[in-house]
C-alpha cells in the first residue's frame, strides 16, 4: 500500500479523553474513532490489526478440532428466561422490545443460545464431543467505559462452547483451550498467565483468566514469579491425547498465580518470599467449565450408551479479540509509538523514501515494494512529499517491525538502511539483502 494512497488519519496530538498509553497511540495513530461512548469506529489500520488478530485465533481454534460457526448478534429473551439469567445478569445487559412487543437482547454472550442449536440437532452421545465457537460483536451497557477498547460496551469477541458426555470429556476439553489459548497469546507476541479466578454471571467452578500483567491493567493478580519464565513455544501437541494436554495445564497452573477475587494469603504465603509478586493485570481471555448447568435448565440431552437420556457437560470459553489490540500496544510501546509484534502488525514493513522525485530513489522503493509484495509481505511505502522528520515520525507512531529507508547517499553506495522498531538497531545492505532479511523473518513466525 502506498501511504499516499491510504486512510491514515494521524494526529500530532494526545486527544484529552485518552487516559492511558494504548487508548492514546490508536487515536494518535488512525486506528479507531469514538462514535458514542465506548463504541468506535475502527479506521483501516485498526481493522488490518483485528483481522490479523482474529485469524490468528481462528487457526488456533481449527488447530485443536473447533469448529467455526457465526451466531446472530441479538437474542430472544426467551432463551435467557429458560436459564434463569435474564433477569440475572443486571444493567450491563441491553433489553430491546421489537415492533411486535416480543423481547430481544444484544447479546453479552452466547450460551443460551448456542444450547438451543444443540438441543435442536444433537440427540445421541455418538455425536460428541463437540465444540463450536464463533467471532462476534458483543454488546455489555458499562456504567462508565473507559480506556478505549479496554472497557468498551462494544467489543469483538470469540467465544466457543463445547458439548461432552462425562465430566471427564468436558475437562480435556477445558485443557484443550487453554493449550489453544496459550498458542494464540504466544503468537501475538504476549505472555499471557493463565490464573485461577471467579465464574462471575456465567457460572462454573474451573475456571481460569489469562492476564497479560500491565501498570494499567484493571485487575490486582498475585503470582509466582517462577511462572513468567515458563513458555508454550513451538512445540507441537495432540489435541486428542487426554495425558498430553493435562500436563500442559499442570505446567502452566500448578504454580501460585490468582486474581485478587481468588487470591488466598495463606496459601501465597507458602511461595518463597523472593518469589511472591503481585501486580496489575488485563484480562484477554476465560475458560470455563461448568457442568450441567444450562444443558439440566434447557433440556440439552443425549441417549448414552445404556440408552439413557443425560444432560451433556458444558464449559464456554472466551477470548477478547478486540481488547487484546489495547493489550498488545500496553505491553509493547515506548515514547516514540506503538511496537507491533511481528504476528500481529497491520504492515509487514515500511518504506521510507526521503527523496520523493528522484528517479533513483523512486525506482529503488518500486523495486523493493514489488519485491516484498511478490514474497507475499504487505509493505506500506511513505511515498508522500513530506519531510524525512515526518516520515520517521509516522512510522514510529504505526510501529511497523520493519523499516527500509532509501536515500540518494546510500544508493549511491549501493546500500539501504533496514531498521528494527523494536531495537531501533540499524544496518546498511543491499536492497536485495534487506528484502531477504525482512523475509526470512517472516517466514520463521
Amino acid at each position: 500500500m502506498r501511504l499516499s494512497r491510504y486512510f491514515l488519519p494521524v494526529l500530532k496530538e494526545t486527544p484529552a479523553e485518552a487516559q492511558i498509553v494504548s487508548h492514546r497511540l490508536m487515536l494518535r495513530a488512525g486506528m479507531i474513532k469514538q462514535a458514542s461512548a465506548g463504541i468506535y469506529s475502527w479506521l483501516p489500520l485498526g481493522f488490518k490489526v483485528l483481522r490479523r488478530i482474529e485469524q490468528i485465533v481462528h487457526e488456533e481454534q481449527q488447530r485443536a478440532g473447533h469448529i467455526p460457526m457465526l451466531m446472530p448478534t441479538l437474542q430472544s429473551a426467551d432463551l435467557w428466561r429458560e436459564s434463569g439469567r435474564y433477569d440475572d445478569y443486571g444493567q450491563e445487559m441491553l433489553r430491546i422490545t421489537d415492533r411486535h412487543g416480543r423481547d430481544m437482547l444484544y447479546g453479552p454472550t452466547n450460551e443460551e443460545l448456542i444450547t438451543d442449536i444443540f438441543r435442536s440437532n444433537v440427540a445421541s452421545y455418538k455425536d460428541l464431543p463437540l465444540t463450536l465457537y464463533h467471532i462476534q460483536w458483543k454488546f455489555r451497557d458499562e456504567v462508565r467505559p473507559r480506556f478505549g477498547v479496554m472497557r468498551g460496551r462494544e467489543f469483538l469477541m470469540k467465544d466457543g462452547y463445547n458439548f461432552d458426555l462425562t465430566k471427564d470429556d468436558a475437562l480435556h476439553a477445558y485443557n484443550r483451550h487453554l493449550v489453544s489459548y496459550l498458542r494464540s497469546y504466544e503468537r501475538m507476541g504476549l505472555q499471557a498467565i493463565p490464573m485461577r479466578a471467579d465464574g462471575g454471571p456465567i457460572g462454573g467452578d474451573y475456571t481460569h483468566e489469562f492476564l497479560v500483567l500491565a501498570e494499567t491493567g484493571e485487575s490486582e493478580v498475585f503470582y509466582d514469579s517462577d511462572i513468567t519464565d515458563l513458555k508454550f513455544g513451538d512445540r507441537e501437541i495432540d489435541y486428542d491425547d487426554v495425558a498430553q494436554c493435562q500436563s500442559v495445564l499442570e505446567e502452566f497452573t500448578s504454580r501460585y498465580a490468582r486474581t485478587d477475587e481468588t487470591h488466598d494469603e495463606a496459601v501465597f504465603a507458602e511461595v518463597p518470599e523472593a518469589r511472591r509478586r503481585s501486580a496489575r493485570g488485563i484480562e484477554v481471555g476465560q475458560i470455563f467449565y461448568f457442568g450441567t448447568k444450562y444443558s439440566e435448565a434447557m433440556g440439552a440431552t443425549v441417549i448414552d450408551a445404556e440408552q439413557n437420556q443425560v444432560p451433556v457437560h458444558m464449559g464456554s470459553h472466551g477470548i477478547g479479540v478486540s481488547r487484546l489490540l489495547g493489550a498488545i500496544i500496553e505491553a509493547s510501546h515506548d515514547d516514540k509509538g506503538i511496537i507491533w509484534p511481528e504476528g500481529v502488525t497491520p504492515f509487514h514493513c515500511g518504506i521510507v523514501n526521503l527523496k520523493q522525485g528522484d528517479e533513483a530513489a523512486d525506482a529503488a522503493c518500486d523495486a523493493l515494494y514489488g519485491a516484498l509484495t511478490a514474497a507475499g509481505l504487505e509493505p506500506l511505502y511513505d511515498d508522500r512529499k513530506e519531510r524525512a522528520g515526518g516520515k520517521f515520525a509516522t512510522m514510529d507512531l504505526i510501529g511497523l517491525p520493519w523499516r527500509i529507508t532509501v536515500g540518494p547517499r546510500g544508493l549511491k553506495n549501493g546500500v539501504v538502511e533496514l531498521t528494527s522498531r523494536k531495537t531501533g538497531e540499524s544496518e546498511e545492505l543491499t536492497p536485495e539483502a534487506a528484502v531477504a532479511k525482512v523475509v526470512a523473518r517472516y517466514a520463521a513466525l
